[in-house]
């Protein structure tokens, strides 16, 4: 199951280098619509890559948050965005991303820009992952709810969640057992809705991210 997981995650990374419908190049937009350089680890130009990339537009959905009641849009004029996919019973990847993007949160709100960044968990598991599992995994990674600024998001089913994850996100998954094989990327989206980083791995580092975060929102004044 191993080897599975592990030739499945190699594929879905190849994938990453087709070309996704609907996405602007950066290099047809030029980088004034972005506030940070190119990404230099990008794994080959934006438009070539299947999940939205550097200078891409983000995709527009809108999912309710199970543990709110409340929908949210995953792009918004006056916030800065940090986006992931993830489904709570995950033994690995997930533990790890959500771990790290809580440190993120942790930092981010003690520097004072929890009114400025948000941030996005989309489940691919909609069946399993209901209000009370969605909280108790926010538990277990040191989440903190009560900031007001993370969001889970959870599609209505399978098909939809098929829709939102692989073919709007690019992340691609498939389940095997009680579990799914899925590749990691993580996004930060400027406040116009332009992909300034896509990080791919399920450990974005936390300076980096931080300091991304810090020079956006610095130039947004968000």
């Amino acid at each position: 199951m191993i080897m599975k997981r592990r030739a499945f995650i190699r594929t879905a990374g190849a994938a990453a280098v087709v070309t996704s419908a609907g996405c602007i190049s950066a290099s047809d937009n030029g980088s004034e619509n972005v506030a940070l350089p190119p990404q230099e680890d990008q794994l080959g130009e934006s438009e070539d890559i299947s999940y939205p990339a550097y200078g891409q537009s983000f995709p527009e959905f809108t999912l309710p948050n199970p543990l709110t009641d409340e929908t949210v849009e995953s792009t918004v004029s006056d916030k800065v965005t940090v986006a992931t996919a993830i489904y709570a019973t995950c033994p690995s990847e997930c533990l790890v991303i959500g771990n790290q993007l809580a440190g993120v949160q942790q930092t981010v709100n003690k520097d004072g820009l929890e009114d400025s960044v948000r941030f996005l968990a989309t489940t691919f598991d909609p069946e399993r992952d209901t209000a009370e599992v969605l909280r108790d995994y926010a538990g277990q990674m040191g989440v903190d709810l009560e900031a007001g600024n993370w969001y889970f998001l959870r599609p209505e089913d399978k098909e939809e969640a098929k829709s939102v994850v692989t073919e709007k996100l690019g992340i691609a998954f498939q389940r095997q057992g009680g579990e799914f094989i899925h590749p990691s990327v993580t996004f930060l989206v400027n406040p116009d809705g332009y992909v300034e980083r896509a990080y791919q791995g399920e450990r974005p580092e936390i300076d980096r991210l931080v300091g991304d975060i810090e020079t956006v929102t610095g130039e947004y004044s968000v």
